[in-house]
């Protein structure tokens, strides 16, 4: 299948209601904000919802249409088949392959993860050095992919409001006692819209096979990012994707730098935005679900 044949750049408009969007581990999982105040949700986290969305499209597609969309960074809750590990997952289509280019040829066809947004295969030799690193024939392979996303950051510094919690389990006993009380806290953002940016790289789409197909695959779930995503931390309808843009270039070259084309939306705080005129290149705008 011919690789992606025209530049691609994107934008996600975002809306957070009561809702901790992304935790941030190193303190406490409150919602992650930069030094100004403004909210931030990682390229890391965003990226884990997009290959959770490819996964519940794979379930829902015929298995004659499989071939190619599965995907190889799975979550333990959601994941598609019995490996135990990346690892295991990786071994079972790719083995010990360290022939650069046939292992990127293997895994680009089999996963659009990894054809999207590129990986790092390691391998270990088993053999130790005497200052106890690897081994001569330890090597690792990495695949570059096309697709890159920023981090989403808030239009406006946000009010993040932690509650105070208690959760009572009887792990032991006959239940016939009841355990004491664990203190927590909880953390949500009270409002807030954030905008992310990404694009798609036709030159490193050549790589990978990454191909126009690939690319509107990836167009139909940005607007769901947010659909099974549910938890204690982010109910049912509190995070949503208000609209996403979309600027598809006329050549692989791209009629504009994507930093231009990026600036040409102006995101207000609301939610509402507005476009600047590019010539020759008209944006689509699509709503989220």
């Amino acid at each position: 299948m011919p690789s992606l044949s025209k530049k691609i750049d994107f934008a996600l408009i975002l809306r957070v209601r009561n809702a901790n969007p992304n935790g941030d581990p190193l303190n406490g999982n409150r919602p992650r904000t930069d030094y100004s105040g403004l909210g931030e949700i990682s390229d890391v986290c965003l990226k884990r919802k997009l290959r959770d969305r490819l996964m519940d499209r794979y379930k829902a597609l015929p298995e004659d249409q499989r071939t190619g969309q599965t995907v190889l960074v799975q979550s333990d809750d959601r994941k598609l088949d019995e490996a135990k590990s990346l690892r295991e997952r990786s071994d079972k289509v790719v083995g010990k392959e360290k022939d650069a280019s046939v292992l990127a040829t293997r895994a680009c066809e089999f996963w659009i993860d990894v054809r999207s947004f590129g990986h790092l295969f390691a391998y270990a030799s088993g053999k130790k050095n005497q200052d106890n690193t690897e081994g001569e024939d330890s090597v690792s392979k990495g695949i570059r992919g096309p697709v890159s996303i920023h981090s989403a950051f808030s239009k406006e510094p946000v009010s993040v409001t932690s509650t105070q919690i208690t959760k009572s389990v009887n792990a032991e006993g006959d239940g016939s006692k009841r355990s004491s009380d664990t203190m927590g806290m909880k953390h949500r953002v009270d409002n807030g819209v954030y905008v992310t940016y990404g694009a798609m790289n036709p030159q490193l789409a050549e790589r990978t096979g990454f191909s126009d197909a690939d690319a509107e695959t990836i167009k139909k779930v940005l607007p769901k990012l947010f659909e099974n995503d549910a938890s204690s931390a982010r109910p049912e309808g509190s995070m949503e994707v208000m609209k996403l843009i979309w600027w598809k270039h006329n050549s692989k070259a791209g009629q504009y730098s994507s930093a231009k084309v990026h600036r040409s939306l102006e995101v207000n705080a609301d939610g509402s935005y507005t476009l600047a005129p590019l010539a020759g290149l008209a944006p689509e705008e699509i709503n989220g679900f």
